[in-house]
């Protein structure tokens, strides 16, 4: 079996040493979490679920207005934050016309930490005609935390994945700031096709304290990123592509640019700004157009506290 992607990861390798307190990936320390999703009739129901505290899910329901044939399934872990030593496994599958939307219940707070660090893996199996939204809130990397996201996408031509991520610099606003006070912060994003080939492989690996990310070319003078993968076919890339505006609004604080993905994978959108508001609401533009796009359905509203 293959060992874990954390443990050959070599910006790892000044953090392995043991917590004081309980050990890294202990029982409650080592979740887990399947979500099988199947087309049944003119809806996709949430036909399977195993889970490993302290990783949870909510019972899928049905509260898109804009789209109530789709299950929405919020993502929760049981301690309410991400602990040094945890260990998070997250595995998708999307049957042959299946759609699901899946999100987080907070922004990821990702704690301080004295020891070791924090790792998740993330595995999406999407069939033939199927859908899938995966739009977790902003993570927030505390003081000296040190975090470790692995995701493979593995996906038939016809299917459709929208992944989004959006990093914070911390907890900027409070009390005596915590801006870019992380130790690390890792992601890597890997693409195949259902026979194993892969389409595209995105990574990147943010050490504040030794990076220059206020550099023209890295962050320059914006604090938020935001980095949303969308997986289709050609034709709705085109369709896409066509209605996405790149921006650059100084006075707004927010810059916005798509790319297409090598392979006729899809697209690729990117933001930064000062605030995760314009961030978010990039984001919910571009989700609309795919969503119009790709199924022909509106997004609903955002919630009052979005």
């Amino acid at each position: 079996m293959k060992p874990p992607v954390w443990e050959e990861a070599r910006e790892l390798d000044p953090y392995r040493d043991e917590p004081g307190q309980m050990r890294s990936g202990a029982p409650g320390k080592n979740g887990f979490l399947h979500l099988g999703f199947e087309r049944r009739g003119e809806r996709s129901i949430l036909s399977k679920l195993r889970r490993r505290y302290p990783y949870f899910a909510h019972r899928a329901l049905y509260w898109d207005e804009g789209m109530p044939e789709i299950p929405c399934v919020f993502l929760i872990t049981t301690t309410g934050c991400i602990l040094q030593g945890d260990r998070l496994h997250l595995d998708v599958a999307m049957g042959r016309g299946a759609q699901a939307h899946l999100t987080s219940q907070s922004g990821t707070q990702i704690h301080s930490m004295d020891a070791n660090y924090a790792a998740q893996s993330q595995e999406f199996y999407l069939e033939e005609e199927s859908y899938l939204e995966y739009l977790p809130d902003p993570i927030f990397p505390h003081s000296s935390a040190r975090f470790l996201s692995e995701t493979t996408i593995r996906k038939a031509a016809s299917a459709t994945m929208m992944f989004s991520e959006i990093l914070m610099p911390g907890r900027k606003h409070l009390e005596g700031g915590e801006r870019f006070a992380y130790d690390l912060f890792s992601s890597r994003i890997r693409v195949e096709d259902l026979q194993g080939r892969e389409l595209v492989s995105e990574r990147f690996l943010v050490k504040p304290k030794t990076d220059r990310l206020k550099l023209a070319g890295n962050m320059g003078d914006f604090d938020v990123f935001g980095n949303v993968f969308v997986l289709t076919t050609p034709e709705h890339t085109e369709a896409i592509w066509q209605q996405v505006t790149c921006v650059f609004d100084q006075e707004a604080g927010v810059a916005a640019g798509i790319s297409r993905l090598p392979n006729d994978a899809g697209l690729v959108y990117k933001i930064l700004a000062h605030e995760s508001q314009p961030v978010t609401k990039k984001v919910r533009e571009f989700w609309e157009i795919v969503r119009k796009v790709v199924v022909g359905r509106p997004i609903m509203e955002a919630f009052l506290w979005k």
